[in-house]
């Protein structure tokens, strides 16, 4: 079956509006999606799936972690919820604190953009992020493209990098189970330290993104074996932002057995 429970919108640092978004899981055959968007449930309401596909709400929660970036996808979350929105908001603060220093280390380096340049990039995005920055160093004629720009200014190391100060992850597990949500940790392939993995199947996490675009084979024997070993579900993610950076577009092909028991929790 085609799943993608991983993808993003211009509501954070995606391109789409929800519905094309939408319309494209459509086109893609996808049978089941969710639209995560980094710290915002703002796509939710805002489409309707086509072609028979079935939605779930979906966030990624950004978190930082023993100098990893950690990102936590939740399912199924009820968007009222307190504790999330609180999360959520702190995230947001913390977003233009981050974005406001690497505008003063980006100037200082010579590269003269200003927060105004990064938000008109973020334009109906409702939280920051460094590829807003990117965006503005673009269109500044600073960079030629975003992988230019995160290559060269961008990553730990470069003049513009600074450190993220988002939540931690526990906390992320923690605000996404009290919104009656399941918390999932997206893409562990990417983490510098492994062992974050184990820690967090201890502190209440349900799920782990086995099949993602960067994981290989190897990645996903492993992952499939944490998943056996402590009972988690696994999910199935593109990652989507853009078609010029995402040329494969939308849509996981798994088989229904290995992710049947995450839609056991989170189709109601």
């Amino acid at each position: 079956m085609i799943v993608d429970f991983h993808s993003h919108t211009h509501l954070s640092d995606g391109t789409l509006d929800p519905q094309a978004l939408a319309d494209f899981m459509g086109e893609r055959g996808v049978e089941i999606f969710a639209i995560s968007d980094h710290d915002t449930l703002g796509a939710h309401g805002a489409f309707e799936p086509r072609n028979g596909a079935r939605a779930i709400t979906g966030i990624e929660i950004n978190t930082t972690y023993r100098e990893n970036e950690v990102h936590v996808l939740g399912y199924a979350v009820s968007p009222d919820a307190p504790e999330l929105a609180a999360l959520i908001e702190h995230n947001r603060s913390e977003r233009v604190k981050r974005a406001e220093k690497m505008v003063a280390r980006l100037r200082a380096a010579g590269y003269g953009i200003t927060l105004d340049d990064v938000r008109r990039e973020a334009a109906s995005a409702h939280a920051l992020g460094r590829p807003h920055v990117g965006k503005a160093l673009i269109r500044r004629g600073m960079a030629p493209d975003i992988e230019w720009a995160f290559r060269n200014l961008l990553r730990r190391g470069k003049p513009g990098y600074v450190p993220s100060t988002h939540a931690t992850p526990q906390q992320a597990i923690a605000a996404i189970a009290a919104a009656g949500g399941v918390p999932v940790l997206a893409h562990p392939g990417r983490l510098k330290d492994r062992a974050i993995v184990d820690e967090l199947a201890q502190a209440g996490l349900r799920g782990l993104e086995v099949f993602y675009p960067t994981h290989d084979a190897d990645d996903i024997r492993v992952f499939r074996e944490k998943a056996r070993h402590y009972g988690l579900v696994m999910t199935a993610g593109s990652d989507f932002h853009d078609i010029r950076y995402h040329a494969h577009g939308v849509g996981v092909t798994v088989e229904r057995e290995d992710i049947q028991p995450f839609l056991h929790l989170v189709l109601r």
